[in-house]
């Protein structure tokens, strides 16, 4: 029996239902994430009125361990480091486009990259307090500005060389993509550069974030012209109780802290992964992507999209602004690098090119020495030159503990780096116990080190080895975890098919992928264990405090002392000798990865 033209209409009918079904299963999603956003609003506000109190006395440095303050110390803690990170996502975007896009800003900016992450957060610190207790005199609002950009000290850096390389070692072929459409520097910047970049920042950020953590104590507890003064947080509340001895609330800061982590990375660092997968640069769909429940919901919530569409005539607005700074340009220099004729401007005179790199040389190296000389009249004036021949000697004994960290961190990590980072599957259990592990903040576990070394009899000068693997280690795994995420699923599909294994598929496929990430990964946790040996080196408890022999202890124990003299020049040498390993190793592999390991 023929069915009547009508039949068609007819079997829509159940259509509607199942419409508003879909429909009304909406509205409660979008109510969890309107009710979401409305908390964090509050919570912001309302934790934001305590940084506008003043402060007197020596007084305010008493720290309050009742268990029963936790949550709220936990929130201001929290909110001190999502503004660290916005400061460090912005300071990545400006300096290392700035880094990658300039040759003659390159010279200064990555030289200087390498100073800044190997200055410990505690010389930061001290420098930040005075400028922004003159900026807000009297006022708790510049001790948390303080205490956030210590916070930011201790994320940044790694996410800038990350991002840094992924713009250096772009594709060639996607700049000329840009050129086809003629994006302009803005639009090639959001739709080119920052997408092949996102999956190492990502990786990078939530690296940066458990850095964050790890320098919390220094961060809250803060001392200023000998007066000591304490923010209300996890760091200062931990802080307070491994001074006092207190086990019992030093076991309660660790429940808080691991809470915190687990719960940022559920909320947080997951949905952002599982949305960077959306960037892998591959032919075909892998056959496992990673899922989030967070990013589901929002996914499935109107919210987002009205938000994206009430913010289109912005972001409309932006690009014809973006326009002013050029369009794409051709691609120049070597080993693929990637840049516009408003970048670099390679047609011009050589002889001029030259006078003015003789110019800019001249007058960055001017601005070097004038420095170095006021320095040294200062040094000069209070301790002599001397100062620099102990820690010198120290700084010895503190690279060779960082070289043997790096060299074992690389032979275990990498492989079990590259192995998450395959497989999706993998990378859902293993991200949440990676993320825990890295992001809490071992100094939170240093009174058990404590009580393991005296137990043992191990020295602290072995000792510190492992306690500055607990801060510095997780770069290289999370670093090895993102270059194997962003090998394209094809080509490793290709050699599944080639019947390529063992040794060889390392040489052809995995060295080459994960060679660049890995780099990122080995100078910031080579600067990473420099910075960790200011509190590993010395570990305190109780009464009872190990020191080793190190660089790192005298740049501890200058401070604690406020001795200015010794610290500039512990700071000074600690800089110096980062800076000659990355110049004889690191830098070397990284024009290496430009040249041979760029997919």
């Amino acid at each position: 029996m023929t069915l009547p033209k009508s039949a068609p209409a007819l079997s829509r009918g159940p259509l509607p239902t199942r419409t508003a079904s879909r429909l009304g299963g909406r509205v409660w999603v979008d109510l969890v994430v309107a009710a979401a956003v409305l908390v964090l609003l509050y919570l912001a506000l309302r934790l934001g009125q305590g940084g506008t109190l003043r402060f007197a006395t020596a007084r305010d440095a008493a720290v309050d361990t009742d268990p029963a303050r936790l949550p709220y110390d936990a929130v201001r803690s929290l909110l001190r480091m999502f503004a660290a990170l916005a400061v460090s996502v912005v300071f990545t975007f400006c300096y290392a486009y700035a880094a990658a896009r300039s040759r003659r800003l390159e010279r200064v900016l990555i030289p200087a990259l390498d100073i800044l992450q190997s200055v410990p957060v505690l010389a930061f610190l001290s420098v930040a307090v005075s400028g922004f207790l003159a900026l807000f005199p009297g006022s708790m609002l510049g001790l948390e500005c303080a205490a956030v950009f210590a916070i930011f000290t201790s994320q940044a850096w790694n996410m800038t060389f990350a991002f840094y390389q992924a713009l250096v070692s772009l594709p060639p072929e996607l700049d000329e993509l840009s050129r086809s459409f003629g994006f302009s520097r803005w639009m090639r910047f959001w739709k080119v550069e920052l997408p092949s970049g996102m999956i190492g920042l990502v990786w990078n950020g939530m690296l940066g974030f458990g850095g964050g953590w790890f320098f919390l104590v220094a961060s809250e507890a803060i001392t200023v012209d000998n007066q000591r003064y304490a923010l209300p947080g996890v760091g200062s509340y931990a802080g307070a109780a491994i001074a006092a001895g207190d086990l019992g609330r030093v076991g309660w800061a660790i429940a808080t802290m691991v809470v915190l982590v687990i719960g940022v990375n559920f909320l947080f660092w997951r949905p952002l992964t599982a949305w960077a997968e959306r960037f892998k640069n591959e032919q075909s769909e892998a056959t496992e992507v990673q899922r989030s429940v967070v990013l589901d919901l929002l996914r499935r919530s109107h919210l987002p999209a009205a938000l994206g569409r009430a913010l289109r005539p912005a972001g409309r607005a932006l690009n014809r602004a973006g326009r002013v700074f050029g369009t794409a340009g051709r691609v120049h220099g070597t080993a693929g690098r990637v840049f516009g004729t408003a970048d670099r401007r390679p047609a011009a005179h050589p002889a001029r090119r030259r006078a003015g790199d003789v110019a800019f040389a001249l007058v960055s190296g001017g601005i070097v020495l004038w420095g170095v000389v006021d320095l040294g009249r200062y040094l000069v004036d209070r301790t002599g030159l001397g100062v620099f021949g102990e820690p010198l000697l120290l700084g010895l004994a503190t690279a060779a503990r960082v070289v043997v960290l790096v060299a074992v961190a690389t032979v275990v990590w990498v492989p079990i780096g590259v192995k998450i980072g395959f497989s999706p599957r993998l990378t859902r259990i293993a991200q949440p116990v990676v993320q825990v592990l890295a992001g809490f903040p071992a100094n939170f576990l240093f009174p058990l080190a404590v009580w393991l070394l005296l137990r043992t009899g191990v020295s602290i000068d072995l000792g510190g080895i492992l306690l500055m693997a607990l801060g510095s280690q997780w770069y290289i795994l999370f670093n090895a975890i993102a270059g194997a995420m962003a090998v394209p699923a094809d080509l490793r599909e290709a050699m599944d098919d080639l019947g390529v294994r063992g040794r060889q598929r390392w040489r052809r496929l995995i060295i080459p992928g994960v060679f660049p990430a890995y780099v990122t990964g080995g100078i910031t946790a080579s600067g990473g264990a420099w910075n960790a040996s200011i509190v590993a080196e010395v570990v305190t408890f109780g009464g009872t405090t190990l020191t080793a022999t190190g660089l790192g202890a005298y740049i501890a124990r200058a401070a604690e002392h406020g001795d200015h003299p010794h610290l500039l020049a512990g700071v000074a040498v600690m800089s110096l000798y980062v800076v000659a390993l990355n110049r004889l190793l690191w830098r070397r592999l990284y024009r290496l990865a430009e040249r041979r390991y760029s997919l």
